[in-house]
């Protein structure tokens, strides 16, 4: 098995599309204001957002995406308008992470971990 495909709710559609578009995502289904599908730059994964009447609770579920130049990724994305609530941090996890949320209040990772995301040094083995 392999994990592609992630559904984030939405209350305005439109903006989230906007959203998305402008962070580099290639919008790949636009049925709004009910439904979009996207596909992530590198390696071929969707995601998609579909519309929900009342805004979702802080569930606790964050969105990782990784990008190999995470410093000038934020930096760009920032210099367009868009807002982070935390800059690229080094996490003792040894990944690098920034994160964001969308307009719908989804809440967004934007990180580098290199190996250390499927081989960190406590890797359990069989």
């Amino acid at each position: 098995m392999n994990l592609n495909q992630v559904t984030l709710p939405a209350r305005d559609v439109p903006a989230c599309i906007a959203f998305y578009r402008s962070m580099g995502f290639t919008l790949v289904v636009d049925s709004a204001p009910r439904y979009a599908r996207f596909e992530c730059p590198d390696g071929g994964a969707t995601f998609s957002l579909h519309h929900v009447e009342e805004g979702p609770e802080d569930s606790g579920v964050l969105v990782y995406f990784e990008c190999e130049d995470l410093d000038a990724r934020v930096a760009d994305l920032q210099a367009r308008g868009i807002a982070f609530d935390q800059m690229p941090t080094d996490q003792p996890w040894l990944w690098r992470e920034a994160r964001l949320r969308d307009p719908a209040g989804n809440r967004l990772c934007l990180f580098h971990a290199g190996t250390n995301r499927r081989h960190p040094p406590w890797r359990v083995t069989s």
